[in-house]
């Protein structure tokens, strides 16, 4: 269906009461665009880095909502009028101007699936979205198909991609690999499908385990769920994922297996590497391969001290675009 937009121009300061007012009128599904750069604690809660923008200092602000173009559309935004000129007595609220515009008819939850279609990491390895044909595959192309969701990654990020190229390189047959933060499952179905033998992911988010498990099985993989607090060993099964918090919990790292891995991948923030090159050393086989990405380049510097700091010899540093991938040996 379509929807209107209504947009107020105002103040950062003001954001925050007009947000609060337009909750009180039952006003749901609020975009702000602001100037505002993020706090350390919004970084913090986020699955990414981001690439450092620099913005100006410029006070504007817009704060969307949507409504059903209906008959009750009048009453309800001349309330909003009326809230914003209560806020006004006590914020700059800028010129509180309300805009209006019409939304196409789409499905926004799916929406994005527009822009996910099938592309290659090199020569051999292709991502092809479940719901996308592919018309220009080769013989010998390994074709990964994944429906990521609307919460993971679809393996496009330059993160990914230096991890799928790392994985290919440095992985040999029957190799015994452990994927730390494994979102969609992608690295752990690649890592499959190039010949390792036992494959183990694990996150944090129990929809990742989720998420995993069915893009294994759209792959022809079987794929089993460990569950790590009930479960003390893993199912007999070539690939498992799970969740749990590897960092944290040190119970996990000893179910999960010590001097067992001969792969460790993690493409997560440079901010969980970091304590991570600390403690996965013991879930490492001697001369095992360590491949981590994730990690913005303002970043390379910490990951590589953290490394070098925990005894890792690191044998490649990658780039691709701001973004870094290191892959050191045990």
């Amino acid at each position: 269906m379509k929807w209107m937009k209504y947009t107020i121009d105002t103040t950062a300061e003001a954001v925050d009461f007009i947000s609060s007012m337009l909750s009180d009128l039952g006003i749901e599904g609020i975009e702000i665009q602001d100037n505002i750069p993020l706090t350390e604690e919004e970084l913090k809660q986020m699955f990414i880095d981001i690439v450092p923008i620099v913005t100006s200092s410029d006070n504007k602000a817009k704060v969307s909502f949507y409504l059903e173009p209906d008959k009750n559309s009048e009453a309800l935004i001349a309330k909003v009028r009326e809230g914003l000129k209560e806020i006004a007595n006590y914020v700059d609220l800028g010129t509180g101007k309300i805009s209006l515009s019409e939304t196409e008819d789409k499905d926004w939850m799916n929406n994005w699936k527009e822009y996910f279609k099938p592309f290659r990491i090199d020569d051999t390895i292709v991502i092809k979205p479940t719901w996308e044909e592919l018309n220009d595959a080769k013989p010998d192309d390994l074709i990964i198909e994944i429906d990521p969701g609307i919460s993971f990654g679809t393996g496009s990020h330059e993160t990914t991609k230096l991890s799928i190229l790392g994985i290919k390189k440095y992985i040999r047959p029957g190799d015994s690999v452990l994927d730390a933060g494994s979102g969609s499952g992608i690295l752990s179905i690649i890592a499959k499908k190039l010949g390792a033998g036992k494959v183990l992911g694990v996150d944090i988010d129990p929809a990742a385990t989720k998420s995993s498990i069915e893009n294994a099985s759209i792959n022809q993989i079987l794929a089993s769920k460990w569950d790590l607090e009930n479960e003390s060993k893993i199912p007999d099964s070539e690939v498992c994922f799970a969740t749990g918090n590897i960092i944290e919990d040190n119970g996990i790292r000893s179910r999960i297996g010590k001097g067992v891995y001969d792969l460790v991948v993690a493409n997560i923030l440079a901010d969980v590497i970091i304590p991570l090159s600390h403690i996965i050393k013991e879930n490492m086989r001697k001369d095992a391969i360590f491949i981590c990405s994730g990690i913005i380049n303002t970043k390379e510097n910490e990951v590589r001290a953290a490394l070098e700091k925990n005894n890792f010899t690191i044998l490649e540093v990658n780039r691709m675009g701001d973004w870094i991938s290191f892959i050191s040996k045990n």
